[in-house]
């Protein structure tokens, strides 16, 4: 059953039914079929970005929808409710924008900001590392100046649609000074010297290709520079903070898919001579499910109304995503349980959704690291 939701204005609702109509009529009937073959879903994103969905949260003047994080970050779960590949995409899409939004020039988004906010380019975010993962003050991906160039080389890892996107929001390392020797470039998935590699084997998203990025001599152009040379670390924390959101709502959006999964199962499964739903012991298996979604729904809300008043949020999105991915691999297992031997064959969605849920908790800052993060912040208050 779609989640009830409040919503600010009829605008929001409007944008959220459209959103429910392309996940029910255009995504959920190929989701399968796509994450069986491993196939990316490049025309589902261009689809996404004719129907204004692919720059939901910024500006109307560079081609956004400029509206609220509360609105985007709910139909960014409708889209991920039908197909999780999708949302995680649309997501680092989003965070992907993200500097050049808030860090660049009128210039640099007078440039390049419409055609990556109105659906012609997709975008990735190239942070990690082999060895700088949780720690991003560690990367070794470096850029030297060269004239009118940077000069780039090293490897990026873990890049979400990596060898399909358009252009890389790239943190390089301009000097040796630790953290403060980071800067942020935007490079065309075209440049010379840039190349995917082969993807990586993944347990769940198989849709979504997840690829290292390699730099050999990469020349980039210097007004490709977003925010200054050592700005690279802010602009990378800032951007997570934000798309820590977007990871919380694509959990919910899974985690409410296995819900309503197992509760349509048990209302006609059979035994001893009454629906499996009407067992006690199911019963409170699934309003525990429900608890969790709910909650999960509240707490990036409530981070997300933060963040559009311009209040702080960042341990409020760190507590959403911790919630949101912890609960989401909760619910899709035990929509396998729920389901029985049925869950556990490809026959139904449920144990698909059990592999997507997994990743949620590792991406975009571990679980593990959200801890720390809450915990610094409650030090520091």
């Amino acid at each position: 059953m779609p989640a009830e939701r409040l919503l600010p204005d009829t605008e929001s609702a409007d944008l959220i039914a459209l959103a429910r109509e392309i996940a029910r009529d255009e995504l959920a009937p190929v989701a399968a079929e796509y994450e069986e073959a491993e196939r990316f879903p490049r025309q589902q994103f261009r689809l996404l970005g004719k129907s204004g969905l692919l720059g939901l949260p910024y500006a109307e003047r560079w081609g956004g929808g400029d509206v609220p994080y509360e609105t985007y970050l709910q139909a960014l779960e409708e889209i991920a409710g039908a197909w999780m590949s999708v949302g995680v995409g649309l997501s680092v899409h989003t965070m992907s924008c993200f500097a050049l939004a808030h860090y660049g020039t009128d210039e640099q988004r007078d440039q390049w900001l419409p055609a990556m906010l109105g659906g012609e380019l997709l975008g990735a975010y190239a942070l990690s590392e082999m060895h700088a993962g949780s720690d991003a003050a560690a990367l070794s991906t470096r850029a030297r100046r060269d004239g009118e160039s940077y000069v780039v080389n090293g490897t990026k890892a873990w890049i979400t649609a990596g060898g399909q996107a358009d252009f890389y929001t790239t943190m390089v390392r301009t000097s040796d000074d630790g953290g403060k020797g980071i800067s942020c470039l935007l490079v065309d998935a075209s440049t010379a010297g840039l190349e995917a590699a082969a993807p990586e084997r993944k347990m769940g998203l198989t849709g979504s290709t997840t690829a290292q990025m390699i730099f050999s001599d990469a020349h980039v152009p210097a007004e490709r520079l977003i925010g200054g040379e050592g700005a690279g670390l802010k602009i990378a924390l800032d951007s997570l903070a934000s798309g820590r959101l977007g990871i919380a709502a694509c959990s919910v959006g899974l985690a409410q898919a296995a819900l309503d999964e197992a509760v349509a199962y048990a209302k006609t499964r059979q035994q001893f001579g009454k629906p499996i739903i009407e067992n006690q012991g199911l019963e409170f298996l699934i309003a525990d499910m429900a608890a969790a979604v709910e909650t999960s729904r509240a707490m990036y809300l409530d981070a997300a109304r933060r963040r559009d008043r311009g209040m702080p949020f960042q341990r409020q999105a760190s507590v959403a995503k911790l919630v949101a991915t912890d609960s989401a691999m909760k619910v899709t297992t035990d929509a396998v349980q729920v389901l029985g031997g049925a869950g556990y064959t490809r026959d139904f969605p449920a144990e698909r959704y059990m592999r997507e849920a997994k990743v949620p908790q590792i991406f975009e800052g571990t679980n593990q690291i959200q801890r720390m993060v809450i915990a610094r912040a409650l030090k520091e208050a």
